[in-house]
């Protein structure tokens, strides 16, 4: 029993050191607009993508005498951080422009406007254009005679939009979709005219209190191209733990006699995992049928996720240290095990929580990661130098089963560090120190994928 123990061990500490990603990207948002508004939403999505747009609110509450200019701006570019990184009020200079942020760094772009006479043809759901806008390609910011004559014409789509439809995504990538909504007195004369927002509306009510829908709804429903891997990798996930939950009845069946407490523990932790993983991927199947998640469920995985991981070196720490194997207990050290699992457990709660809410910045974001990677790094140092010692004692004592049996958890454990090690740096070096990380690549010549 003491192998398997070991290798459950080290299996759920290897599995531990991946900690969950970025929030996933919603695909439906109930925006309030009050009186003048921008909004900014930022998405992947699949090429054939349809955005719809709707807008909900109370007649009695709103002014006959309004109109109401919308114009919106979808733009795509294969710098994923120029997308998901640029604050909205960065994000919103950029509506209108035809040309690229900076050399290379590719992209298309699409645009309309509507016009409402009043509330209710506001509220009403009907069908907007009679044809999606045409998409171009920005053009190098070193062109100062407009279009050069080797660009490719706009492009078009063969279908017809259905009621509430926008515009479509062109190929898979990054989009930015920014929305400007901008009130007016009926009978202006700058009634339903593209650019109309910049002028004169002093005389507007300040409240207008009307919801507007986005919704994003591509080959896959609501899921993206940067969330579908991700639900596909929580469900092989999902069957792994149950796998080890299985192996681990079996052995414990057939060795209940023999059964330790620490042996309990990791039953516990396999248990915690199923549940966090089980949680992560209802989460991405939610945004896939219905384009958001429960937020509230998602921090209760976070919190599962991080006792799980404390849990998981606090056993491999045990199991080092050579408990049930060359010490019968071990005395004072669990008050020291314990303090180091409930530092790990409150800051990698504080880090988990803080990335899913959207405050993964700022100093607590910092002293969060930092203190995470401290304790991490005394854990790995305190384990190695427990290794050794049980190591030694079995040498001396001549035990070779066991002492194979922990040479190959060290060089599990060694080969479990150095490639968490090779990970961070490639991440760093694709990720962060790089000007437009380029995670979807656009097919040669930038073809556009359509049905």
């Amino acid at each position: 029993m003491t192998d398997v123990t070991v290798f459950l061990s080290c299996s759920l500490f290897f599995i531990s050191i991946l900690r969950p990603g970025i929030g996933a990207e919603v695909s439906l948002w109930n925006v309030d607009i009050n009186s003048s508004q921008n909004a900014v939403f930022r998405k992947t999505l699949y090429a054939n993508t349809t955005i719809f747009m709707r807008f909900q609110g109370d007649l009695a509450l709103c002014d006959s005498n309004l109109a109401f200019n919308i114009s919106w701006y979808l733009r795509s570019s294969v710098c994923y951080n120029k997308v998901f990184n640029t604050p909205d009020n960065k994000a919103l200079t950029m509506f209108g422009l035809d040309h690229m942020l900076k050399e290379d760094w590719n992209g298309f772009y699409s645009q309309g406007y509507m016009y409402f006479d009043n509330c209710s043809a506001l509220f009403l759901p009907k069908v907007y254009y009679t044809d999606f806008s045409t998409y171009q390609p920005l053009i190098s910011p070193q062109s100062e005679e407009g279009r050069p004559s080797n660009q490719s014409a706009p492009q078009g789509w063969l279908e017809k939009p259905d009621i509430g439809a926008v515009a479509k995504a062109w190929f898979d990538s990054p989009y930015l979709f920014i929305v400007k909504v901008q009130p007016q007195q009926r009978g202006d004369a700058s009634g339903g005219r593209p650019g109309a927002e910049e002028e004169e509306t002093n005389d507007v009510p300040g409240n207008l209190a009307f919801i507007m829908t986005v919704e994003m709804k591509g080959p896959r429903e609501y899921s993206s191209p940067a969330d579908w891997p991700l639900m596909m990798f929580y469900m092989v996930m999902c069957i792994v733990y149950v796998f080890f939950g299985a192996l681990w009845l079996f052995w414990s069946a057939c060795y209940w006699k023999d059964l330790l407490r620490i042996q309990f523990w990791i039953g516990g932790v396999i248990i915690l995992g199923m549940l966090e993983k089980a949680v992560f991927y209802s989460k991405y199947q939610s945004i896939r049928y219905r384009g958001d998640y429960v937020q509230g469920a998602v921090i209760f995985a976070e919190l599962l996720s991080a006792l799980k991981r404390s849990l998981a070196r606090i056993l491999v720490l045990i199991v080092s240290l050579g408990y049930g194997i060359v010490k019968p207990r071990l005395g004072t050290t669990v008050h020291r095990l314990a303090a180091v699992g409930l530092l790990y457990l409150l800051f990698s709660s504080v880090e988990g929580v803080l990335r899913v809410t959207g405050g993964f910045y700022g100093t607590v974001a910092l002293v969060a990661n930092l203190s995470l990677s401290l304790i991490d790094f005394c854990v790995m140092w305190w384990i190695f130098i427990s290794l050794s010692q049980t190591t030694r004692l079995l040498k001396l004592r001549r035990n070779v089963v066991k002492l194979s049996l922990y040479q190959h958890f060290t060089n599990t454990l060694i080969f479990s560090v150095l490639a968490s090690i090779i990970f961070i740096i490639w991440t760093t070096k694709v990720f962060k120190l790089v000007d437009c990380q380029t995670i979807i690549r656009p097919p040669d010549g930038c073809g556009i994928s359509r049905s």
